[in-house]
């Protein structure tokens, strides 16, 4: 008959087993399970929500903002483009929307230099977009909480139009259509705020003129 193992052994050798299990359900199995669910029932989702352009490159995400700028000829001076929407201010990198460093700025009301932030920014928006300063809405000026909305406000999308039509030569009017086509209510009709998708937007414009 064989010598039983020692007490410390067994639970020692238990440990192990269940150690291996356990490994094995949750370090493969479920995350394979969820993969698999999500590849086929959530796709798109699952795969970063990337959203193409007219030509079916990738040029972005549904759920990451991005600047919209244009190049000089010299190729030194990079510029917002008045051709397209422009997306919220980002402090996430220092470029901006950088998914890797997700934060907002950080500064509050007793920051010595945010006042003179803001109001720079809203006379260079203001300036932009050849509206009033007391036009510019709050989202046009402040960061989100994690720097990488891909939306704006209504009331920003609003006071772009005029200045896209002018540069695409399109009416007001063909613009507006466009703009409340990608207009989101609030989620389940009471979450959140009424929406507009700038990126999908701007590949909308892109497409007829």
């Amino acid at each position: 008959m064989a010598k039983p193992l020692p007490t410390a052994l067994r639970n020692h050798l238990t440990g192990l087993r269940l150690l291996l299990l356990f490994t094995v359900l949750c370090g493969l199995a479920y995350p394979l399970l969820v993969t698999g669910i999500s590849q086929v029932a959530f796709s798109s989702q699952a795969n970063g929500s990337l959203v193409k352009g007219k030509d079916g490159t990738v040029v972005g995400s549904s759920l990451i903002g991005q600047n919209f700028t244009t190049t000089s000829a010299d190729g030194k001076t990079v510029s917002p483009d008045p051709k397209l929407f422009q997306s919220r201010p980002s402090a996430a990198g220092a470029d901006g929307y950088d998914p890797t460093a997700s934060a907002g700025s950080n500064k509050g009301t007793n920051d010595a230099g945010l006042a003179t932030t803001y109001t720079q920014l809203k006379a260079a928006i203001a300036k932009f977009n050849d509206v009033s300063q007391s036009q510019v809405p709050p989202d046009a000026i402040t960061e989100s909480g994690s720097g990488l909305d891909p939306d704006i406000s209504p009331a920003y999308a609003a006071i772009q139009v005029n200045r896209v039509a002018q540069a695409r030569g399109l009416t007001d009017a063909q613009v507006q259509a466009l703009v409340a086509k990608y207009t989101q209510s609030r989620t389940l009709g009471f979450l959140g705020e009424p929406r507009v998708d700038v990126l999908n937007l701007n590949i909308a414009l892109t497409k007829i003129g």
